[in-house]
């Protein structure tokens, strides 16, 4: 490895900071009281509490080392001086992983780094100055101008400040992101961004969720487990990582609020997985902006000036007997974090306190004539920046329609969810001040409630009261098929829908295409979770996602169902999707075309294995006298295309107005 420094003062300098990664006896389950200390070098500054050890590079805000109990937690390529060879694994804008195209390294980074024109380098929080009590360094990247970062989804015009802070007796770092587009900055447009730490190879449990808890060996040369199998909603999901059974410790990401991620509660992504290369390091994934399962949208323009705070979230370890003790210790530490949320000790950021933050409460009520004692499960609430439009470019350089941006897909601003109690009741707490939309939802009802015009002042509580939600009705409901939960989970496989090649087993399932009978058919059974161009040729081998690639026939889906007499006025389909990728959604009754579906926003769930992406729910009205008394037959058209490009439902009503013209 490259000396550091140059002489004999500089190999003292150098062997200091070595002696902070001496190892030391095994894991203590008891974090050890004794002061931070901060070190630095030119390189990297070094925090310690003597549990935990990091090294922060100096350029570009890269976590090189990440050590409890003397033990090196990540995957990072030490050199014979026991400290991290950045010769070999290159600080900053390293593309030798990631096939030119984005940072990919084997220890702890922000996809969007600091290296820029100039990197502004300080000690934010001296620990001599709080008798060892926290210390904190601020690594800044000054954009003028140019892109900083090298995130999959591309580089962002903006200036960029990374943050790492140790507190006494905490076995854990915590980590923030601060971006600010300045005004004389020019116009950009922000892609994949996140938090990401690969692990040592010892690490061998993955615990992200219900669904993803237990062990995760390597595989094969040239073999890997797809990804986006291990996906997990954000919201309900604040801890995750890996454990190990041999070293019996684990590491762990923990966010003590949602507010800085994107998506809201239904927001869903990979938290981790095995690296996609030959080492298939552990990965921990935070993702705060992806166009995974739905894209979440960061534009600014000339002359904005724009800044976000992404954090303070924690890196866990900790030690135990099992994987499970790890995990539910992991979960009791982000509980714990989220009462301390906001956390006092971040100045000089734009980062509310607490006292200039407010509480947001009241009461949802439902008022349905037509399901008088329907009751609202999982009622989610949340507080979102109002819905606003921007202009997307079209082919040719032509501008197209201007997209709307909601709470599921923006990224550039902040959102504050809870969810309500059996009664309907909820309390926001720790809302920054601003402008806001109230929106809310639940399982069992069709739509979604919204108060506009909100605006929330510093320190100062807001009660709503009673707010009495009417559900959208278009006259009397003559059918319905699912449940109303934004996902496609009670359909056939519905439970089941995390591997790769779900869309070539419709063929097999349902060779003939659905036929659903009202009132004699079951949709857990008879209604696949997603509706895709069908397979032709269902014995071919499958080859994961590339499979998709391959076109299928056109599939119609029949719903036959029996009217007692010809009816009058207006009927409306009534679609509520859970995840979209075809371009549109043919509507037939009893031969002939009623209409369709299409300006559909694509999210791409069905090809990463998911369940739900971007919730939508389009209404598709037609005249009435195209029904007709007996059996009346309402098809379903996907087009032809590839075997991905189809629909999840999240649910279906078809209702009856007679008395519209």
């Amino acid at each position: 490895m490259a000396q550091l420094t140059k002489g004999a003062a500089a190999g003292l300098l150098a062997l200091s900071v070595a002696l902070f990664w001496a190892v030391k006896s095994p894991a203590q389950n008891k974090p050890s009281q004794q002061p931070v200390t901060l070190a630095e070098d030119p390189s990297a500054y070094t925090l310690s509490n003597g549990t935990v050890s990091a090294r922060v590079d100096k350029n570009s805000g890269d976590l090189l080392s990440f050590r409890f109990n003397g033990l090196e937690m990540l995957s990072t390529i030490m050199g014979p001086d026991g400290l991290p060879d950045t010769t070999v694994d290159k600080p900053g804008m390293n593309k030798r992983g990631g096939g030119g195209r984005y940072t990919d390294h084997q220890y702890g980074f922000w996809s969007h780094d600091t290296e820029g024109q100039n990197t502004v380098r300080k000690i934010t929080i001296d620990p001599k100055s709080n008798s060892g009590e926290r210390a904190e360094v601020s690594i800044r990247g000054i954009s003028d101008g140019k892109p900083m970062g090298a995130g999959p989804g591309g580089s962002f015009i903006s200036d960029v400040e990374i943050r790492y802070t140790l507190e006494r007796g905490q076995p854990g770092l915590y980590t923030y992101s601060i971006f600010e587009h300045q005004p004389q900055y020019p116009a950009s447009s922000l892609g994949e961004a996140r938090y990401c730490e690969k692990l040592a190879d010892f690490f061998d449990w993955m615990s992200v969720g219900a669904k993803w808890n237990q062990p995760y060996p390597k595989e094969e040369p040239g073999q890997h487990e797809d990804k986006y199998d291990f996906t997990a909603d954000q919201f309900d999901n604040p801890a995750f990582g890996w454990s190990s059974t041999t070293k019996n410790v684990g590491v762990w990401f923990l966010n003590p609020s949602v507010e800085f991620l994107s998506g809201g509660p239904t927001k869903v992504e990979f938290l981790g997985h095995r690296d996609t290369n030959q080492v298939q390091a552990p990965t921990i994934l935070n993702y705060w902006r992806s166009s995974h399962y739905g894209g979440a949208v960061v534009n600014v323009t000339e002359g904005e000036h724009w800044t976000k705070v992404i954090g303070p979230f924690l890196i866990y370890a900790n030690s135990g007997k099992s994987p499970q003790e790890m995990y539910s210790d992991a979960v009791a530490q982000a509980a714990k974090e989220s009462r301390k949320w906001p956390y006092g000790w971040v100045t000089g950021v734009d980062y509310t306190t607490r006292s200039e933050r407010a509480t947001v409460s009241g009461r949802l009520i439902l008022r349905d004539p037509q399901a008088r004692n329907a009751k609202m499960t999982n009622l989610r609430v949340g507080l979102a920046f109002p819905a606003y439009a921007i202009q997307v470019a079209g082919r040719g350089g032509v501008p197209a329609e201007p997209r709307l941006i909601d709470w599921q897909t923006d990224a550039k601003h902040y959102e504050f969810w809870t969810r309500a109690d059996a009664n309907g009741s909820f309390r926001i707490p720790e809302v920054r001040p601003g402008k806001y939309t109230l929106h809310a939802f639940a399982d069992g009802v069709l739509g979604e409630f919204a108060k506009t015009d909100l605006t929330i002042e510093p320190g100062k509580a807001l009660a709503l009261g009673n707010l009495e939600w009417t559900p959208e009705r278009h006259g009397k409901q003559i059918w319905e098929i699912g449940v109303p939960n934004r996902t496609g989970s009670e359909f056939a496989k519905g439970d089941d829908y995390s591997h790769d090649g779900m869309f070539l087993q419709y063929a097999k399932l349902f060779p003939t295409d659905v036929n659903y009978v009202i009132g004699k058919s079951d949709y857990s059974k008879d209604w696949y979770f997603e509706q895709v161009p069908h397979n032709e040729n269902p014995d071919a081998k499958p080859a994961g996602y590339n499979m998709g690639t391959a076109p299928g026939r056109a599939t119609p889906w029949s719903i036959t169902f029996e009217m007692a007499q010809a009816p009058r006025g207006k009927a409306h389909l009534r679609l509520a999707l859970a995840s979209n990728s075809t371009r549109e959604i043919g509507v037939e009754v009893n031969g002939q075309s009623v209409g369709k579906v299409d300006h559909l926003y694509i999210d791409g769930a069905i090809a990463r294995n998911g369940i739900t992406g971007v919730w939508s729910e389009r209404d598709v009205p037609f005249d009435a006298s195209t029904l007709k008394a007996g059996a009346n037959v309402l098809k379903l058209i996907v087009p032809a295309g590839p075997m991905t490009s189809g629909v999840i439902y999240d649910y279906l009503r078809l209702e009856l107005d007679e008395n519209a013209k």
